[in-house]
């Protein structure tokens, strides 16, 4: 038995979310630690969509201004993974040690430099 008038609905498709996220190397590049082409190439390989490496499309667009590298993409993205490949970055380039990852802002991650200052306080 159908009802005359009632229709299924068709499921609106309209733009997917477009998140934006930053990832400042302004400290280590003021230093000449990393550069920050390096670490756009290195994002530009590493980066996964649909589980393949090299399949960015138009998903995701890397762009990097001076020392900053802006990543765009399509809704299904964490900022979670950026810090992830950020950590790998640093531990391929034997940096892991004296430069850490942080999150000052909802959508931007820094590269800053470990507090070994603190330790001299202690002692005295």
């Amino acid at each position: 038995m159908v009802v005359k008038g009632l229709k299924k609905k068709a499921a609106v498709k309209g733009k997917k979310a477009l998140l934006k996220f930053t990832i400042e190397c302004q400290q280590p590049a003021d230093d000449n630690i990393i550069e920050a082409k390096d670490f756009e190439k290195f994002l530009t390989n590493r980066i996964k969509v649909e589980g393949k490496t090299g399949n960015l499309g138009e998903k995701v667009t890397i762009t990097r201004e001076k020392n900053k590298v802006h990543v765009s993409a399509e809704a299904p993205f964490s900022k979670r993974y950026l810090k992830y490949l950020g950590k790998k970055y640093l531990k391929s380039q034997q940096l892991r040690d004296f430069l850490r990852i942080v999150a000052p802002s909802k959508t931007t991650y820094e590269m800053r430099y470990f507090n070994i200052n603190d330790d001299k306080d202690e002692e005295e």
